[in-house]
Formats: C-alpha cells, sequence, structure tokens
C-alpha cells in the first residue's frame, strides 16, 4: 500500500495540523470576519495523501471558527494530476461539510480559477444550493482580490504570486477592459469613516479624540470588558454599513439598539483600519522608534532615583 503522507498518518487532525500548510488563518477581513486560505500548491501527492485524514483536518480547522461569520480564499494554483482528489471524495467532501459550516461562511473567493473548476462547478450544481452559489467569487487575478480583502492579512505562497506575475506578464500589452468609474465625492463634514485625523479634528470644533473612537471606547469599557472574545467576533456587514452611514451622516448611535456587544468593537477596528495614515503616523515613525533604542543605564539610573 502506498505509505501516507507524514502530515497526515497522525492519529488526531491537531497533530497533523502542525505540518500541513495547505490551510491557514491569517488575520481577518475588513468587517472582522475570519479570513481562511486553502492553498492548493502546498497539497502533497495523492499517493502520499490519506484523504479521509485530511477531510478530519479541514474539519477541525474550521470547526475553530465556524461560529462567527468567516471567508474562505481558495488559491487553486498547483493543484493537477499529481494531487488532485478524485470526484467522488470531493463529493462526500461537500456532503460531510453541513449547514454548520455553511450557515456563517459569508464569502469563498476562487483565485486563479481553470476550466476544470468550470467543469468541476457543473458537475456538482444540482447539489449546490442557490444560496450558497451567492456566496462564490471568481477572481482571476491578485489584484482583484485587493477589492475584496487586504492583501497585506493573506500569506500569500510565493508559488501563487510568481504564477499571478506570469499571467500578468501574458497579459502585457492588452488594453484593459473599458470602466466607467464615478468621480470620486468629497467627504461630507460629519464624515468619519475614510477620513483623516486631521479632517475630524477641524470638523469636529478641535476635539482630539474622533466621536466614532470615543462613543466605542466608552461603551467597551461600560459594559464589555468582561466580555470573552473581544474584538474577535464578527459583526453583521449589514450592520457594520448602516452604522458607518449613521456616523457619516452626524446621526446619534445607539449600541443597545443592536444588542451584540461585539457590534461596537468591530466598529471600532473598522474605522482605525480605514484610516488613511496610522495612529502612529508615518513622521513620527523615527522618534517613536528612537525610544527603543534608549540605553539601558538610563532606566537603571531613574530606577535608582
Amino acid at each position: 500500500p502506498a505509505a501516507q503522507h507524514p502530515s497526515l498518518s497522525l492519529c488526531h487532525p491537531r497533530k497533523a495540523a502542525r505540518r500541513l500548510t495547505c490551510v491557514c488563518s491569517p488575520g481577518d477581513d475588513g468587517f472582522g470576519r475570519q479570513v481562511l486560505t486553502f492553498s492548493c500548491c502546498r497539497m502533497p501527492p495523492s499517493h502520499e495523501l490519506n484523504h479521509q485524514r485530511l477531510l478530519e483536518y479541514l474539519q477541525y480547522t474550521l470547526d475553530q471558527h465556524v461560529e462567527n461569520d468567516y471567508t474562505i480564499v481558495y488559491f487553486h494554483h498547483g493543484l493537477d494530476s499529481r494531487n488532485k482528489p478524485s470526484l467522488s471524495w470531493l463529493q462526500s467532501a461537500y456532503e460531510e461539510f453541513d449547514r454548520k459550516y455553511k450557515k456563517n461562511l459569508k464569502a469563498l473567493y476562487v483565485v486563479h480559477p481553470t476550466s476544470f473548476i468550470k467543469v468541476l462547478w457543473n458537475v456538482f450544481r444540482p447539489l449546490i444550493s442557490r444560496k450558497f452559489g451567492k456566496k462564490v467569487t471568481y477572481v482571476n487575478c491578485l489584484s482583484e482580490l485587493r477589492g475584496h480583502l487586504p492583501r497585506a492579512q493573506l500569506l500569500i505562497p510565493p508559488e501563487v504570486l510568481r504564477y499571478d506575475e506570469k499571467l500578468r506578464s501574458l497579459h502585457q500589452g492588452r488594453p484593459p477592459p473599458a470602466m466607467k468609474t464615478p468621480p470620486p465625492r468629497p467627504p461630507l463634514p460629519t464624515q468619519q469613516f475614510g477620513v483623516s485625523l486631521q479632517y475630524l479634528k477641524d470638523k469636529n470644533r478641535g476635539e482630539l479624540i474622533p466621536p466614532v473612537l470615543r462613543s466605542t471606547v466608552t461603551y467597551l469599557r461600560e459594559k464589555g470588558l468582561r466580555t470573552e472574545g473581544l474584538f474577535r467576533r464578527s459583526a453583521s456587514v449589514a450592520t457594520v454599513r448602516e452604522i458607518q452611514r449613521l456616523y457619516n451622516q452626524g446621526k446619534p448611535v445607539n449600541f443597545d439598539d443592536y444588542g451584540d456587544i461585539h457590534v461596537p468593537a468591530v466598529i471600532l477596528k473598522t474605522f482605525l483600519r480605514e484610516l488613511p495614515q496610522p495612529l502612529l503616523t508615518f513622521e513620527a515613525y523615527e522618534q517613536i522608534l528612537g525610544i527603543t533604542s534608549v540605553p539601558g543605564e538610563h532606566f537603571q539610573q531613574n530606577e535608582q532615583l
């Protein structure tokens, strides 16, 4: 019999997870949802792979995230005849991932899809619900992925980066498709998200603390400090956008109306993430970095004093 791949021949999927690198969890997206990536180029050859162990490993990994909203980025490059699973295994895997796994999956991005993916989709179309199908988005190049997810947070394998660069080289010289881009709109006087701290200060009568920062921190300090998993759970995308709209229009926001302590935490993270310049500004970076280079003798003298 074929030898099992050492990363999947272990009895418990947790042990397999320590070595197998095709699945990872690099962070969250712009709405606080956990992001999981699956890289086909990291899959071992099929004759060395115990596919039942692989399925258990995938379930073990997803079980840590499925209670909250999450997103999957599937890097298709690297799937070939050597490591491609059988159709019967794919069907059993899809059936194994029941509603528990599909309910909170908010988006599935298929990066660098090929004709195999399209054929596979047609084969499984009778089994795939319409609701799940709406969650799937094809992404032909990594630049398109930036419109959906912060690429800096994604752990993209070097093989995928090189393949994407190869695709870009092949398409060089072709005129880009015509796109109608609406002219940028100036921010509202009450705008809170996506504007600079200087803009907020000027429009907030000189107040140093932006309203979003003040209201979310105050609410979390009063009602959320004992909440487990704060700043780790996500919130409804529709709720986040609604609250952003209220803040940007200068309207009051009462977090009690939403009944979820994680909502103000996500709003705070979203506000900080959308700042054009980080809180530790680029201009002050060298000064802040210099703090870490203060000689140890200076601290020893202060302690003696």
